[in-house]
């Protein structure tokens, strides 16, 4: 077995899609293993993968550890294999404490977001040496690059990573609703509302990954003394700009405090 996969929530189920719809690893050499049973026997007929038992992380190459970081502590006894690397998506723990409850050097972390479910994530990885010469990070960058882009970051980053980017999508869903009250607030449908703001950030990504930095965006849009201005202002006024800044730095430090519940 090449690939075991414990946690198969939104995420490990993404990848697992992600990994087989590419023919990253063969969905033969893939093992589920997750409380929830009847679920996992699903996924695992759709996927032409297979339910394994604790018993049989044993045999695996490597194993993806899709847990919220508060059970990692309990599952540490079965889930530690010799001869095994790990690659964990635990927000906020960090490599050393993956290495010292596994037992190993054979770590690497990784951080994507939810956009892995559309083959869109944004991944953060890193890991040490040991895991670079004995193939992991390799191997993982072949796996999350299944479901988007690839970062090799330096792990003092992470938690800025990790409130910006893997956090990302919630601000921008909130950034969504708000446009789209605005529009209702002032006579549009509510569907089309929704509609017409999903499709505006959707474009408005796209159109930023062609300009040098997001101001040249804004600057193009906001004509002189015309309607986009006047809103700019109304947004400065309200402090969005500051706000959206205090989610980063929010999001972080809490990603820093349960690296810290870790240790």
């Amino acid at each position: 077995m090449k690939l075991a996969i414990v946690g198969v929530g939104k995420l490990g189920l993404a990848l697992l899609e992600g990994v087989t719809a590419r023919r990253v690893i063969d969905p033969s050499d893939i093992g589920l293993l997750d409380v929830n049973t009847a679920r996992i026997q699903e996924i695992a007929s759709r996927t032409g993968t297979r339910v394994i038992k604790r018993a049989d992380l044993a045999s695996a190459g490597r194993v993806l550890v899709s847990l919220q970081p508060r059970v990692f502590p309990e599952v540490t006894e079965w889930l530690a294999q010799e001869n095994t690397g790990y690659i964990s998506t635990m927000a906020g723990v960090s490599t050393g404490t993956l290495v010292r409850r596994l037992g190993t050097k054979r770590v690497v972390r990784v951080m994507p977001n939810l956009a892995a479910t559309i083959g869109r994530s944004q991944t953060a990885i890193t890991g040490p040496r040991e895991a670079q010469d004995a193939g992991d990070l390799t191997f993982a960058m072949s796996l999350f690059g299944a479901v988007g882009d690839v970062y090799d970051l330096p792990e003092h980053l992470f938690n800025a990573f990790t409130g910006m980017s893997a956090s990302g999508p919630a601000y921008a869903a909130v950034v969504a609703e708000a446009l789209a009250d605005g529009g209702v607030r002032m006579g549009l449908p509510r569907p089309l509302a929704n509609e017409l703001a999903a499709k505006l950030l959707v474009a408005s990504g796209e159109l930023l990954q062609q300009r040098a930095h997001p101001g040249l965006l804004k600057d193009e849009v906001a004509s002189p003394g015309g309607t986009t201005i006047a809103g700019l202002e109304a947004l400065e006024e309200a402090g969005v700009r500051g706000g959206l800044m205090k989610a980063v730095i929010a999001a972080t430090r809490r990603s820093i405090e349960l690296g810290r519940d870790q240790e």
